[in-house]
């Protein structure tokens, strides 16, 4: 493994795990660490990319992603429900300005995530 595929590598093992604590922390999205880890190991361990897409929880979700940048209505709607927790959190946390933080970038990557296709 060159220094290249190593670099690639650890992004993908630092995505998994993060993804992997995502399974329990329900403010640690899941599903966009895991697609980030089979781009790591699609450059650096195909053997481990190919484990993720053969996950039968997880792989449908990082096929769609690849072949369609489709987001299930599932994923919408947990990311939205995060996104709704965040404001609420940030609401009674933070003092004006940084109150109207979570709120806009709630409302810009909300308004993209909900105009990616069905899977």
């Amino acid at each position: 493994m060159n220094l290249v595929q190593g670099f690639w590598f650890a992004i993908g093992i630092i995505s998994l795990g993060l993804g992997l604590i995502g399974l329990f922390l329900p403010i640690m999205p899941t599903v966009p660490f895991l697609i980030l880890a089979a781009f790591a190991f699609a450059r650096s361990n195909r053997k481990w990319e190919q484990r993720l897409l053969d996950d039968p929880r997880f792989g449908p979700s990082i096929r769609n992603w690849r072949e369609k940048g489709a987001i299930s209505r599932t994923g919408k709607l947990a990311s939205t429900g995060a996104f709704a927790a965040s404001i609420l959190f940030g609401t009674l946390t933070l003092q004006p300005p940084l109150v109207w933080l979570p709120p806009v970038i709630a409302v810009i990557c909300l308004s993209w995530i909900w105009t990616r296709p069905y899977p």
